[in-house]
């Protein structure tokens, strides 16, 4: 019997932002938002979530690279269809930013693959039309 290709990996990210006003300070440029994420194993191989790459951007240009293993404190292990979902949070000097990255990923057939995290806004209410 011949073994087939391995079939595609394919991880699904979905993001949902908050900006925090309650912790947020603008005289003190501090901009706090939650972001929660929802990871989808849309693939055909169980994969595991080994590390994470963001890159954090605000309105002038400032960039904050964070790396670092799992996302907080587990490195989730998903089956084809299984997710995993999660909330963190970001603080920025400026009430618009944005965050993009990458998480990456372990799959059982001992391939190594990214999962891209297409970028997204950080905007505190009202500030964009």
């Amino acid at each position: 019997m011949t073994r087939m290709a391995a079939p595609e990996h394919k991880i699904r990210v979905d993001v949902e932002t908050s900006y925090l006003g309650e912790q947020s300070d603008p005289n003190e440029s501090r901009y706090v938002f939650a972001y929660t994420i929802t990871i989808r194993n849309e693939g055909q191989v169980p994969a595991r979530l080994l590390t994470r790459h963001w890159v954090i951007t605000d309105a002038n240009g400032k960039v904050e690279e964070v790396r670092g293993d799992g996302v907080v404190g587990e490195q989730p292990y998903l089956k084809p269809g299984q997710g995993f979902r999660y909330s963190s949070g970001a603080v920025i000097e400026t009430p618009v930013g944005s965050m993009q990255g990458s998480y990456q990923m372990l799959a059982d057939d001992g391939a190594h693959f990214d999962a891209p995290i297409e970028p997204f806004r950080l905007a505190m209410p009202g500030i964009l039309q």
